[in-house]
């Protein structure tokens, strides 16, 4: 599993405050293939704890290893892969170089209003400069790529991507289990009683208020994703009539052709634009000829990952 940002520094947080010290590790550039984009975290406890990846594990273990033996007693980068040799032997894909910063972090102060803004959904950036060891915090006006010139990482760090499903049903299950596995926070929505009660699902928020007020509730920035999966029109034109006005970078809907199309001439009679229509997704899901809830619930999650690596950069 790949940790999120907010993982990170939670469990960064927990072992600074318990009396342990640790490195943070930032991928700072890669060249060629590699296992972890720029701006992977990875933590490392004095004890050899670790949290976060930067590669497939070979990396991690040889930089366990230099925490163990104190290697590291200043900021520093570091490189992987140069060499063919080197990529062969720490896992890398053939040609893959991987570009490193080493900071020691002694106490939690230091990591303290990153870990503050991401626990109340906030965007936040930081600037560190190498030969100083120097940190300013910043307020970013919307999400930017990590920036480095060889001497200062310039950051932003956002929120927990969220997927917000209305109605707990056999594809809400699946989706719920894929979700997790891509570190979204899901939220299922279902204010009908006997779905509730059957639900098994534990690694999710449940909220059992209406569609519309869930929407409202959960989906406060960009970072959040909503569909319905109700088939009770009632409940899934709620939800849809407040999540095609909100900030969610996708809002997708269960169902064919035919039920979109009489969907959409509902949601337009009852008000809704339709610059806010068309940005419903529905049919829901790429079209990779899904039948069983499974694979109704991976053609939702190709979906939606192919519009967030699309849209990421590109919203306020």
């Amino acid at each position: 599993m790949q940790h999120t940002e907010l993982e990170v520094f939670q469990t960064c947080d927990d072992w600074l405050k318990a009396g342990y010290s640790l490195h943070l590790f930032t991928v700072l550039g890669t060249w060629g293939a590699a296992p972890r984009p720029v701006g992977a975290l990875l933590a490392i406890r004095s004890d050899g704890r670790l949290v976060g990846s930067v590669s497939g594990g070979c990396v991690e273990e040889d930089l366990r290893e230099q925490v163990l033996n104190q290697n590291f007693q200043h900021p520093s980068t570091l490189k992987y892969g140069v060499q063919k040799e080197d990529a062969e032997r720490f896992g890398l894909p053939c040609g893959g170089t991987l570009e490193l910063l080493q900071e020691p972090i002694h106490n939690a102060a230091q990591l303290q209003p990153v870990l503050n803004a991401l626990q109340q959904r906030q965007r936040i950036g930081r600037q560190f400069t190498l030969n100083s060891a120097s940190v300013t915090w910043f307020m970013p006006e919307q999400e930017a790529p990590l920036m480095w010139d060889g001497q200062q990482l310039r950051q932003v760090y956002g929120p927990s991507w969220q997927l917000l499903l209305i109605g707990a049903g056999h594809i809400a299950a699946y989706l719920t289990q894929f979700a997790n596995s891509l570190n979204y926070q899901v939220i299922i929505c279902d204010p009908r009683e006997h779905y509730v009660e059957s639900w098994t699902q534990s690694n999710c928020l449940v909220d059992t208020q209406m569609p519309d007020d869930a929407v409202l509730a959960h989906i406060k920035d960009h970072r959040s994703a909503v569909i319905t999966l109700s088939h009770d029109p009632k409940l899934d034109d709620m939800a849809l009539m407040t999540a095609l006005e909100s900030p969610a970078f996708y809002v997708g809907a269960l169902g064919s052709k035919r039920t979109q199309a009489q969907r959409r001439d509902r949601l337009a009679q009852l008000g809704l634009s339709p610059a806010a229509i068309a940005r419903l997704h529905g049919p829901v899901g790429l079209p990779i000829g899904s039948r069983t809830p499974p694979e109704i619930a991976l053609s939702v999650l190709a979906e939606i990952t192919t519009v967030r690596n699309t849209q990421h950069y590109a919203k306020p």
